[in-house]
């Protein structure tokens, strides 16, 4: 079970994440959608699926959005109504910023029916005027559903900035957060600067560590590239020149992210930290699709090996 790797802080969790179809679709077309992310991902050795809660970040950057943006499903809907065949634990992203003191707790309470596992994002930028804070979505986790099996984001790239993306983990572990998800990783120095001191500060505080689960994503194309940066992933300038003049990026991706992972994988383990993967697509092109599969499972021969 999940929940149970989770809170015996087991390494080696995997995870598979997918976005809900756009609400322009028609219900036939839902359905449709539906049916392949069920034939995909019921062959997958995973242990969760991850549905993102999208929103829009436009706010964020003043750089214009590579793809318009269009609302999606809300993700627990898709997941209940259109995902109910498939017998894996889900992982579902909650935008808390998308929701009101009204139906947040609405949605808290249907989570006491069965162990669900959640991961609250806040606003895309400070500059919006959400009706819900983080702050609050955690106060009205712990009043009406304590057991929900909560997850926050953590984006090591940051705290090559800030220098404190180590103390906002620990934050969130005292608001209950109980695992962390990070941010598509292709910065390798960033991720090991932010483990060594995630270790540290534990040490140090007497705190116990909770797994960290890396996020990979393959590209195939220049246009996946800019819109991956456009999201604030960080990709090194080496790396991404590298990528541009490659003959085959989507290959040189996949080779990129395993090696990542790979080292990652020993890294955190050796600091006593457990390490999991969650494997995307932001692309939605077949062969990006196929690529996170393939990579999914080579990160599943890593962490068998190691």
């Amino acid at each position: 079970m999940l929940t149970d790797k989770i809170r015996n802080k087991q390494s080696g969790i995997l995870l598979y994440g997918i976005t809900p179809p756009k609400i322009k679709h028609t219900e036939d077309e839902i359905k449709e959608i539906a049916k392949k992310h069920i034939d995909r991902i019921s062959a997958l050795p995973i242990d969760g699926l991850v549905l993102y809660d999208i929103q829009d970040e436009s706010d964020r950057t003043d750089e214009k959005r590579p793809f318009p943006f269009i609302k999606t499903l809300d993700p627990c809907e898709y997941s209940r109504t259109y995902l109910k065949d498939l017998e894996i634990p889900r992982v579902v992203y909650r935008a808390v910023g998308n929701y009101t003191s009204e139906t947040f707790p609405a949605w808290l309470e249907i989570t006491k029916e069965n162990q669900v596992h959640s991961v609250f994002v806040g606003a895309a930028s400070h500059n919006l005027k959400k009706p819900m804070t983080l702050p609050e979505a955690y106060r009205l986790k712990k009043e009406i559903n304590d057991n929900l099996c909560l997850g926050g984001i953590t984006i090591p790239e940051r705290h090559m900035v800030k220098h404190d993306e180590h103390i906002r983990v620990f934050s969130k572990i005292d608001n209950s957060c109980e695992y962390f998800i990070t941010q598509c990783v292709y910065n390798l120095e960033a991720s090991k600067i932010f483990l060594t001191d995630y270790a540290k500060y534990a040490k140090d505080n007497n705190k116990e560590v909770v797994p960290i689960i890396f996020t990979l994503t393959p590209c195939g194309s220049a246009k996946t590239l800019g819109f991956m940066k456009w999201l604030g992933i960080s990709i090194p300038n080496y790396l991404e020149e590298d990528l541009k003049a490659s003959g085959d990026i989507l290959h040189d991706s996949m080779k990129l992210c395993i090696d990542i992972f790979k080292e990652l994988y020993t890294f955190g383990k050796s600091k006593g930290i457990p390490i999991g993967c969650n494997v995307e697509s932001v692309a939605i092109r077949k062969e990006e699709i196929e690529a996170s599969i393939e990579l999914l499972h080579e990160v599943k021969k890593i962490m068998e090996e190691n």
